[in-house]
């Protein structure tokens, strides 16, 4: 049995060795502590036309961005109104995605709850408490959603898609995941010998005969390698990933999507491959 320690909260506003940058490293540091999965950071403190910095613009690399307000002490009404017109600025800006406002506080009081709920059905938003807590001698963060709402959107190219390099990803990704990048590749030319990756800041996609295309895509992550594959929507490859022991990120309107380590890449390798053979079907009738 564990010891048990017991912690002590403490109030960020009212601490002068902490501010909202403090924060906000710490989210920079690792984005899955806000709850809401594994997050590329796309932009830290972007200026706004007209005035106001947004501080953090995360992307989960497919069709989702999230635009961040990060605020010390209790939700207030300026707070909501900047997290809605950071929300309304990008999505004008970048009509192709799928954004939802996320405001993060210490504390969130029932009227400023109930007012968000109010319009959250047209403008979606994500409410999160941030809790920070003395430990034995050490301080965490730990970040709750109090209100959840998203809604469907579509994907096409913009910054997401400029063009980067490998050591890019080999920075995101680990070496076990760069490598499980390589083995796929390598399955997929048996279908096609002249593939090679092109490396954007969103994604990583196939090139044939030199002309890139997204009929499978990679993002290498540090707890494995995403993977996307264009195959039309069928119960008998559900059946086949739901059997596996491959996390099933869900299906786009396109794509199948995947994600897994080396241990399941040596289990379920049968498995991969067929999807490839699959994609690669798909892709040629």
């Amino acid at each position: 049995m564990l010891p048990y320690l017991k912690n002590e909260r403490v109030r960020l506003k009212d601490n002068p060795e902490y501010n909202e940058k403090w924060v906000q490293e710490r989210i920079v540091e690792d984005t899955s502590i806000l709850g809401l999965g594994e997050l590329e950071i796309l932009r830290e403190e972007r200026i706004q036309p007209g005035g106001g910095r947004l501080d953090l613009l995360l992307s989960d690399g497919e069709k989702s961005r999230y635009e961040v307000e990060l605020q010390l002490g209790s939700v207030d009404e300026s707070h909501i109104i900047r997290s809605i017109e950071y929300w309304d600025i990008e999505r004008k800006r970048y009509p192709q995605y799928n954004h939802c406002a996320v405001l993060v506080a210490e504390r969130v009081t029932g009227r400023f709850l109930n007012v968000i709920g109010l319009f959250n059905g047209a403008i979606p938003l994500i409410l999160i408490q941030m809790q920070a807590l003395k430990v034995g001698g050490h301080l965490t963060l730990v970040f709750t959603k109090v209100l959840d709402k998203l809604t469907p959107g579509t994907i096409d190219e913009d910054e997401e898609a400029s063009p980067t390099d490998r050591a890019y990803w080999e920075k995101k990704g680990t070496e076990e995941t760069i490598t499980l990048m390589d083995e796929v590749l390598e399955i997929a030319r048996n279908f096609d010998s002249t593939l090679e990756f092109r490396y954007n800041k969103g994604r990583i996609v196939l090139a044939c005969d030199g002309r890139p295309s997204e009929f499978m895509t990679f993002r290498p992550q540090k707890r494995g390698l995403r993977l996307g594959m264009k195959i039309e929507k069928s119960r008998k490859i559900d059946e086949m990933i739901d059997s596996s022991t491959l996390e099933n990120l869900g299906y786009t309107e396109t794509h199948y999507r995947i994600r897994f380590d080396a241990d399941t890449m040596k289990k379920e390798r049968k498995i991969i491959e067929e999807l490839v053979k699959l994609t690669f079907e798909e892709r040629n009738r």
